[in-house]
């Protein structure tokens, strides 16, 4: 895909609709855990896994790999998959801290980010082009069916391309 037309349709969405920040968040670090969680369920059982983590732990990495495994799972029970979910939450903790925070990982250019983001065991281009736009304020698109369908009507995809 024709990374010029990309900036062109991204420039323009920006203009028309400005600056959206409608992702429900208090930091960035909420962001990236929401969009683990976010995965196969609706946000409605993600806040309810953040507020019950939340009401146990400050919400921060070092909090959330002091935590037991049994109680982080726990807590996230709302989101579905829990244990599945905990182990996920805690690798990207762990992966967080090794470069850094939010910082660390910051300083990297976006192509280097996503692909530090993707190396996290549980996290797809799904997640990490979420984290990429909604933490770290980077220009890219998530694409989801909506954005399939409009990218398809620019004559951007032909259709049935992968992530």
């Amino acid at each position: 895909m024709d990374a010029e037309a990309l900036r062109a349709v991204y420039a323009r969405l920006l203009d028309v609709f400005g600056e959206q920040d409608w992702w429900p968040a208090q930091t960035a670090f909420e962001v990236m855990i929401g969009a683990i969680l976010t995965q196969n369920t609706a946000w409605t059982n993600v806040e309810r896994a953040l507020e019950r983590l939340r009401s146990r732990i400050p919400l921060g990495a070092e909090s959330i790999l002091a935590l037991d495994p049994l109680e982080l799972a726990d807590a996230l029970r709302p989101s579905g998959y829990f244990n599945v979910k905990s182990q996920r939450v805690r690798a990207f903790c762990e992966a967080y801290l090794q470069a850094g925070g939010h910082p660390g990982l910051d300083a990297l250019a976006t192509p280097d980010l996503r692909a530090r983001l993707l190396a996290i065991k549980g996290i797809g281009p799904e997640t990490a082009d979420d984290i990429l736009l909604y933490a770290f304020d980077r220009p890219v698109f998530v694409v989801d069916a909506y954005t399939r369908r409009i990218f398809e009507r620019l004559g951007l995809l032909a259709g049935g391309e992968t992530y």
